[in-house]
């Protein structure tokens, strides 16, 4: 089973902001693959699914953006899964909006609810897909920024960005990392 991880914070307050996009790609898989009932379970809300031929666990951890590492150690412990078979996914204000990157290691990169799961789970080698919320304007504060919503211009391209971050996920669980970032890193 693969276990896709959607960081965000969890409560209607934080509905659409530029954090949240990892919970609203999952909640557009649930959707198109007609996810099972969501459950507490792991400090998060999952729901199971087949991603086309592959069975996935969609978790939102609930424990907010700086400790969702909490959730995903629980999760990835309680399935005994190889972190190769686990993709975190997340904002990235780095990014310019609408771009995605997808990786297999590596730092954090300022993120902080990807640095507590690379913590939690005591090794860098989690593929990891990051959704481009940026570029974080000159001036402006970074929390503000990040807890923010799109802008009326934006929003038509962080909905395009979610999509195709749909496709990025149901690519990685059904042909792997590399034919991931083949054909969705741009």
């Amino acid at each position: 089973m693969k276990l896709v991880v959607g960081l965000g914070n969890p409560g209607k307050k934080y509905d659409a902001t530029r954090h949240n996009v990892g919970f609203d790609v999952l909640r557009l898989l649930a959707e198109r693959w007609q996810a099972g009932p969501m459950r507490a379970k792991h400090e998060s809300l999952v729901a199971e699914c087949r991603l086309a031929s592959t069975r996935a666990l969609l978790i939102w951890p609930q424990t907010y953006m700086n400790h969702s590492g909490v959730a995903a150690r629980s999760a990835v412990a309680f399935y005994k899964a190889p972190l190769d078979d686990v993709l975190i996914v997340c904002d990235d204000f780095n990014l310019p909006l609408g771009k995605l990157r997808t990786k297999t290691r590596g730092s954090a990169g300022g993120q902080n609810g990807l640095k507590d799961v690379l913590q939690q789970l005591g090794d860098e080698g989690v593929p990891r897909l990051r959704l481009g919320i940026g570029p974080l304007p000159e001036g402006r504060e970074v929390t503000a920024f990040v807890l923010g919503r799109f802008g009326r211009g934006e929003r038509d391209a962080a909905e395009a960005m979610i999509g195709l971050a749909a496709d990025a996920v149901e690519c990685w669980a059904n042909a792997g990392s590399t034919e991931a970032m083949n054909r969705f890193n741009g």
